[in-house]
């Protein structure tokens, strides 16, 4: 059975699943082999969740960068369920999740986006309130009487 760092591959479906993280961010991307090129991230288009077009060249950056180099990785559709964090750790996800899954279709790209820094998930998190203290480091005021 997979763990959630897995990516499942389903022939009989035609299509492999992978997750990526970021922040508190978590993508699950279903790359379909072959059929038409259409990008859905929760039900809606991609640049109609990505509204912002910087979040949306993040999404897609394993794919710009395969494209830079010249490395053709055919025609796939991908369907993205996403869920936690804000929209830019969500895009953050995003990417990660596609770069893995453009590794389990061509094992070949795996260097490219390893470089890129792609295939490592991005672990940094806020900080935990610790009792005491105002937040997570903001202790209260001193006063000396």
């Amino acid at each position: 059975m997979p763990t959630t760092s897995e990516k499942k591959d389903s022939k009989k479906d035609g299509y492999l699943q992978t997750v990526g993280r970021r922040k508190t961010a978590t993508a699950r991307v279903r790359v379909i082999k072959g059929g038409k090129e259409k990008y859905t991230v929760n039900d809606k288009p991609l640049a109609e969740y990505f509204v912002i077009k910087e979040y949306q060249a993040t999404a897609l950056r394993p794919l710009a960068i395969l494209k830079e180099k010249e490395i053709d990785m055919g025609v796939f559709g991908m369907t993205v369920r996403v869920s936690g964090g804000g929209i830019k750790a969500q895009a953050g996800a995003v990417a990660h999740a596609l770069a893995r899954a453009l590794v389990g279709l061509n094992t070949d790209v795996r260097g490219e986006l390893k470089r890129a820094g792609l295939l490592t998930r991005d672990a940094r998190m806020k900080e935990r309130r610790k009792f005491g203290l105002k937040k997570a480091r903001k202790a209260p005021q001193w006063s000396k009487r």
